[in-house]
């Protein structure tokens, strides 16, 4: 799949990632892969915005060779400086020297700093026009979506945005549009981008989501530096932003946890009774066998956590210390929290949690449940009828 055309004479030019497991590091896990998205316009004066990761350079130049010959290219627009959308700029820059640069002031900086670029630039404003002939391309500063340098680029004749990062998802598809891909996947795969890199920058979004409105600019596809392009659910993406950045939930429960020697899972599992007996929907995580960035998925739209662990060195088992590390940068709106755990002679566990979920912004119901030894009928009982109260406290 060298190229895909999006419409006339504008090119879809990146690279699949199938294989990659983990972005950003160990951050975020991606187990259905990535793209890293290019696009080419044709014009006049040819225009390229945003390259590819760097291992991906060849075989983004191999692509782009099936449509011009880079050595053509008079404009590359760089939306944002993070080394998986400009990696494969210093290799372009060798075939074409000449071509102009446009990029935000704090994009000016980065690509100073990672690449030692010494050459020309242009720094753009939200509301800056490039002519390239029969097309116009419009700039729109959006920082902090999701780093200080980014931007997005606006096709002004075809209706076509794009943002970068913004509206983007970690899949790996052999299709290039939404209408062509599993819906639910991809809603799945698109909250799971949100809540895991965009959510600490959710009053930006509803700023930047408010002043492209107010631009009144027609959309008619949505073209992100990640996964599928949107050109049929561009209306549902965007509420679906509008309504992760609000912070909206749903009456459903997250509940998490670890256990030592079955005392805390036996809590967890009467806790988890009690929030479905209540008719409200509860997913349940072991976190030493669950993927903590799928649980912060599931926890974008819910309205309540619940998170257990016996006690160890007076305090929660350490597999509960990345989850809980992340809800504090995260910072999740309009949240409550419950803890629970047991313990042998000492306590430690309810109290530390709880410090950890103040700290994330949650709203805490109760101080806590905890449990010496292993829990009997009554103990049970009151794990229970916690359940219940949980699920009444989120409806």
């Amino acid at each position: 799949m060298s190229f895909i055309e999006l419409t006339a004479d504008i090119f879809w030019v990146g690279v699949i990632d199938w294989d990659i497991r983990y972005f950003h590091g160990p951050a975020y896990s991606t187990h259905r892969g990535t793209t890293y998205n290019s696009y080419l316009i044709r014009d006049e004066k040819n225009c390229l915005v945003d390259t590819v990761y760097t291992p991906f350079a060849e075989e983004f130049l191999a692509n782009l060779r099936h449509l011009i010959r880079p050595e053509t290219l008079d404009y590359i627009v760089l939306n944002h400086m993070e080394r998986d959308h400009s990696g494969a700029f210093p290799r372009l820059m060798e075939l074409a020297p000449q071509a102009q640069v446009f990029c935000t002031e704090k994009g000016a900086e980065g690509l100073r700093k990672q690449y030692g670029w010494t050459g020309p630039l242009t720094v753009v404003k939200t509301g800056t026009e490039l002519k390239l002939g029969r097309r116009t391309l419009t700039f729109i500063e959006a920082p902090m979506l999701h780093w200080p340098d980014s931007m997005f680029t606006y096709v002004k004749e075809d209706g076509l945005l794009l943002p970068n990062d913004a509206f983007g998802q970690h899949l790996a598809s052999s299709n290039r549009f939404d209408d062509e891909v599993d819906s639910t996947i991809l809603m799945e795969e698109a909250a799971k981008y949100y809540a895991n890199i965009l959510a600490p920058f959710s009053g930006q979004v509803l700023r930047k989501l408010e002043e492209v409105g107010k631009m009144a600019l027609p959309i008619k596809m949505i073209a992100p530096s990640h996964g599928v392009i949107w050109r049929k659910g561009i209306g549902e993406i965007v509420e679906a932003y509008r309504r992760w950045a609000r912070g909206e939930t749903k009456p459903a429960v997250v509940l998490a946890y670890d256990t030592m020697w079955g005392a805390t899972e036996k809590m967890a599992r009467a806790i988890a009774e009690g929030i479905m007996s209540a008719g409200v929907k509860v997913s349940v995580f072991k976190l030493s066998a669950s993927d903590r960035n799928d649980i912060i998925r599931e926890l974008l739209e819910a309205r309540g956590l619940v998170l257990g662990s016996p006690t160890i060195n007076n305090r929660y088992l350490p597999t509960l210390a990345p989850l809980l590390d992340d809800l504090k940068g995260l910072r999740f709106k309009n949240k409550l929290g419950w803890s629970f755990g047991a313990y042998g002679w000492g306590g430690g566990s309810v109290r530390e949690i709880n410090k950890e979920l103040k700290e994330a912004g949650f709203e805490l119901m109760e101080e806590g449940l905890g449990l010496k030894w292993m829990p009997d009928g009554d103990e049970l009982h009151q794990c229970l009828e916690l359940g219940k109260r949980i699920g009444q406290a989120v409806k």
